[in-house]
C-alpha cells in the first residue's frame, strides 16, 4: 500500500477539533493576512487592489483555489459598498481569466456562502471561492478513499498567481 502524505491537511482538521469543543477562532485569518507582519507570499496574498484582495485558500480543493475579499471585515453582502462591489467582481472576472491562462482549466466553481448554515468557515469576513476545475478531476482517489490529491505546493502556487496577477493587472489598467 502506497501512503499520500498531506501534512498541511492536519491542521484545517485541528480546526475543526477545537471548534467541537467550543473552542472558536479569535481572529479572523483574513484580517490577519492582510494585516499581518511580513511578506505577502508568506501569507499566500497574491493580489492586492484598492478595496479588495486575493488569497490563496490554504486548504485548497483544486490547484489555484483563490479567495477573493474586501479589506472591511464584513459579513453580508449588503454591508459592501459600491467600490467594494465592483472592485470585487472586476477581481473576480480579473481571476478567472488569469487562472484560465495558468492552469488552462476546463471550467471553474465559483461561490460564496453567506453565513454558518450555508457553509461558510468564516461567516464574519465575506469572500469569494474560484476554484479551477478539470473534466474526470474527480478522480479514483476521491471516490474511493475520500482523498484528494492537489499536485502543487502552495508556495510555488503562491509565486506563480502572484506574477501572472502582476504581468495581468499591469497590461488591463
Amino acid at each position: 500500500m502506497k501512503i499520500l502524505w498531506t501534512p498541511w491537511r492536519s491542521k484545517y482538521i485541528e480546526t475543526f477539533k477545537e471548534e467541537k469543543k467550543g473552542e472558536k477562532h479569535k481572529t479572523c485569518f483574513l484580517c490577519d493576512a492582510i494585516n499581518g507582519v511580513g511578506e505577502d507570499k508568506d501569507r499566500l496574498i497574491v493580489a492586492r487592489k484598492k478595496h479588495c484582495f486575493v488569497i490563496l485558500n490554504k486548504f485548497p480543493y483544486n490547484n489555484g483555489h483563490i479567495l477573493l475579499a474586501p479589506y472591511r471585515h464584513i459579513g453580508e453582502m449588503n454591508d459592501l459598498n459600491n467600490e467594494e462591489l465592483i472592485e470585487l467582481t472586476f477581481t473576480l472576472k480579473d481571476s478567472v481569466e488569469i487562472l484560465k491562462k495558468i492552469y488552462c482549466p476546463s471550467g471553474f466553481n465559483i461561490g460564496i456562502n453567506l453565513g454558518r448554515s450555508a457553509g461558510a468557515g468564516l461567516p464574519e469576513h465575506l469572500h469569494f471561492h474560484v476554484v479551477p476545475r478539470w473534466d474526470g478531476d474527480t478522480s479514483f482517489m476521491a471516490t474511493l478513499f475520500d482523498v484528494k490529491i492537489v499536485s502543487q505546493s502552495l508556495e510555488e502556487t503562491q509565486a506563480i498567481l502572484k506574477r501572472a496577477f502582476d504581468e495581468y493587472l499591469k497590461q488591463n489598467i
